[in-house]
């Protein structure tokens, strides 16, 4: 407000000045300012102007964005490879275990099968553990012989079951989901070969109680 403009107070028109009425100032107090005639005399592109160039990289880097395990592992080139490795290694490794091939697991008729065998107190203990594998497993009868493991074809290849000194047992296959069976053998071997079958297919292994 101008020096001559008055404040209505206590219904008494009272003058109002500035405290500084006594200041030149740019523009009159009357006059509207255009915000294009108004001067700031803090700038912060003309401060970075005069910066040091560290400084000004400082102030040009993109936002940071937030912290996120996916986005850190693949943040450049050398990353991206490492994590398509690794995770292309799993996936083969699922798919190696899954149809067999890391473990002891055999495929009966649609039954997983691990074989394992432990000596106690002197005696061979054979231990047969049986998984469902598909919708349609075989069910029924599971004839097994085991004889000591002798390898006459040289090169640890099987030469079947030794005719002359072999073990049978019977086991029957059930639509449980897993089954175990044990039984004792007459031999006290590092090495066993051992033969499932059923009527339709036949499967051999070797095992090393311990």
């Amino acid at each position: 407000m101008g020096n001559d403009e008055l404040e209505i107070k206590n219904d008494t028109e009272v003058p109002v000045t500035r405290p500084n009425a006594n200041y030149q100032l740019s523009y009159p107090d009357t006059e509207e300012i255009k915000p294009e005639n108004i001067t700031f005399y803090y700038s912060r592109e003309r401060r970075l102007a005069k910066a040091p160039k560290e400084v000004r990289d400082l102030y040009s880097e993109q936002k940071k964005t937030r912290f996120g395990l996916l986005g850190s592992l693949v943040a450049d080139r050398p990353r991206k490879i490492l994590f398509f490795m690794i995770f292309f290694l799993c996936i083969l490794i699922f798919l190696l275990s899954r149809l067999g091939f890391l473990d002891d697991t055999y495929i009966l008729d649609g039954n997983n099968i691990e074989i394992s065998g432990t000596i106690y107190e002197g005696n061979t203990i054979i231990k047969i553990k049986k998984t469902i594998k598909n919708t349609e497993p075989y069910t029924g009868a599971v004839d097994i012989a085991v004889s000591p493991f002798h390898d006459t074809a040289g090169g640890g290849g099987f030469t079947g079951i030794d005719q002359s000194s072999y073990y049978t047992h019977r086991v029957f296959f059930s639509l449980e989901t897993e089954e175990e069976y044990r039984f004792v053998v007459p031999y006290n071997s590092s090495e066993l070969l051992l033969v499932l079958q059923n009527d339709r297919n036949e499967l051999q292994m070797k095992i090393n109680p311990h």
